[in-house]
């Protein structure tokens, strides 16, 4: 039987803090729960809850050695409150590369005037990116991968625990550079098929205006591009849909192994 006085000892409010320092690190920076509609007041009440329901289970699963002085304790909190944050914007690194690559053909669509509040981002994009990152999310819930990023900042405790040392080691830090460097790759990937029929669509008007030089290729190009772009991202979507249902497994089960 634990006393009152066992329950909420030092050592064990510490543990609290310190668990809900990454738990909020990790909702800084995490898809969904970093998102700019969510109220901060309940951010911060999930997350006292959540830390709520985990501690028995972190309390049993590490060992647990409360600092000694303030200038200790002020480095764990930002060690895990860093750990936390890099849990989460490695799993938003996928919504990241959903947006740039839109981007990069609503751009080309010449859709760069036509920009809107993001209510996932919090600042302007073009509607297009919007549809994109709103099927991102959809697919994220959809497969359950925020149940995989539970369980990688779960994992964390016992890979990384509290007050262990700096908690990143060289293999970690490579791991996370990789993951984050996929970024323009999957942009690329997402980006390439609509971008480079544009591209071409742009080459053979190009052509056209030096073949008749007569028209007016400009006032042709805009509408031209804008229904082209907007078919062609009708089409593209199921396919990406199909791409994202593999990525994303594979993607969380690389970060739940490296953190």
């Amino acid at each position: 039987m634990y006393s009152l006085f066992d329950i909420f000892s030092p050592a064990n409010i510490i543990l609290f803090i310190a668990i809900l320092t990454r738990l909020s690190g990790m909702f800084v920076s995490a898809p969904m729960f970093s998102t700019f509609p969510i109220p901060q007041q309940l951010k911060i009440w999930l997350s006292a809850a959540i830390t709520f329901l985990v501690f028995p289970l972190i309390q049993s699963k590490i060992q647990f050695v409360a600092p000694t002085s303030v200038p200790e304790l002020t480095i764990i909190l930002f060690k895990e409150f860093l750990i936390g944050f890099a849990i989460g914007y490695c799993a938003n690194v996928l919504f990241i590369a959903i947006e740039l690559g839109a981007n990069m053909f609503s751009i080309q669509m010449g859709l760069s005037a036509d920009m809107a509040l993001n209510p996932i981002s919090g600042g302007s994009s073009p509607v297009i990116t919007q549809m994109y990152t709103w099927m991102m999310t959809m697919v994220f819930i959809s497969i359950n991968a925020h149940h995989w990023l539970f369980a990688a900042f779960y994992n964390s405790f016992q890979a990384m625990p509290i007050g262990y040392g700096f908690g990143f080691s060289p293999e970690v830090v490579q791991q996370i550079i990789f993951i984050v460097s996929q970024i323009f790759v999957i942009a690329l990937k997402i980006a390439l098929p609509i971008f480079g029929v544009l591209f071409i669509t742009d080459i053979l008007l190009g052509f056209t205006s030096k073949v008749m030089p007569q028209m007016n290729i400009f006032m042709v190009s805009i509408p031209l591009k804008i229904y082209l772009g907007l078919l062609l991202s009708i089409i593209f979507v199921r396919p990406i849909i199909e791409y994202l249902n593999v990525l994303v497994p594979k993607f969380m089960q690389t970060i739940m192994a490296v953190f």
